[in-house]
């Protein structure tokens, strides 16, 4: 790509951060040039970000509805996945699945919620009481 080609549309994130480009100068040497970003790139951002707030949405009425735990809301909220909340908290896949059960949820010892509101950099008063 020529450095006069790079793109720079306009993006959610063009106040935040800029793409590094690697361009062929006038001399047909390689440099590299910022872009602001360009619209396919910006357009499949925002629907990913859209997705992200659909399951998050998703997860925090299902919670108020008594259909799952909170751990399954902010598991949606942080932008994890079980196999990266059991690497934070030390439960297996299996246990985290459990724990998204309401029923088995109001169970936990105060020293597993601690595992998890740690986790989700909250504290455990926030996850006994969902109130998002």
């Amino acid at each position: 790509m020529k450095k006069e080609n790079v793109p720079q549309d306009k993006s959610s994130l063009e106040n935040f951060t800029r793409e590094v480009c690697y361009v062929k100068n006038k001399d047909g040497k390689y440099e590299t040039e910022l872009s602001t970003g360009w619209e396919t790139k910006s357009v499949a951002l925002e629907n990913a970000w859209e997705e992200i707030n659909r399951r998050t949405e998703e997860a925090k009425n299902n919670c108020l509805a008594g259909k799952s735990s909170p751990v399954a809301y902010y598991l949606e909220l942080r932008l994890m996945d079980i196999p990266v909340l059991a690497g934070y908290t030390g439960f297996f896949s299996w246990q985290i699945k459990r724990h998204m059960k309401p029923h088995i949820f109001a169970k936990l010892s105060d020293k597993k919620l601690e595992k998890y509101a740690s986790a989700f950099d909250i504290s455990i008063t926030e996850l006994k009481n969902f109130n998002p």
